[in-house]
């Protein structure tokens, strides 16, 4: 049996992550058809990923739209001021997250950014009013810590997830 590089098992845990990214309901029996890879070979690339926190998880692809609620974009920017340890604790706790849910509203993603926004939330909403809820939130727990806020409202999600709106031709209708 030849030995397998470094190089090689990087190259095929990529393709396996490409066929997830593409559809992460797939079947072992699926990405090894497509792949040309032993089943045996795609359950253990996968337990190795996950082992490994490369996938964290897996989700579906909502059309948000369709059940009442809309994307958001929350900017935060950062003064000069330190942090404190206490905020720390409270961004890494994601307790705001459940304060977000109680208001109807859910958290998509939340990255730390390099730029001149720091922190970028996704998050859905029922509507303007309770998005600028959200953005309360963040403006009162961290108001010391912040130099600037910025709420954007999606007007049509063209991709999401690596996975492109099934409905795109909708997009013309904007431009």
């Amino acid at each position: 049996m030849p030995k397998i590089s470094k190089k090689d098992i990087k190259n095929d845990e990529k393709k396996v992550i490409d066929q997830l990214r593409e559809n992460s309901n797939k079947s072992i029996n699926e990405i090894s058809e497509n792949l040309g890879f032993s089943r045996q070979k795609v359950w253990r690339i996968i337990k190795n990923l996950e082992k490994d926190n490369i996938i964290w998880g897996y989700g579906a692809v909502i059309d948000e739209e369709k059940i009442g609620l809309k994307y958001y974009i929350l900017l935060l920017k950062k003064n000069l001021k330190p942090i404190s340890s206490e905020a720390i604790e409270n961004i890494t706790s994601r307790e705001i997250e459940v304060q977000i849910n109680k208001i109807d509203c859910k958290m998509i993603s939340s990255l730390y950014t390099h730029g001149y926004y720091d922190w970028v939330i996704f998050f859905t909403a029922p509507n303007n009013i309770q998005a600028k809820k959200v953005s309360e939130l963040f403006i009162n727990r961290y108001h010391e810590f912040l130099d600037g806020v910025e709420l954007l409202e999606t007007i049509f999600p063209a991709k999401i997830k690596g996975k492109v709106n099934p409905n795109i031709k909708k997009l013309k209708e904007i431009f």
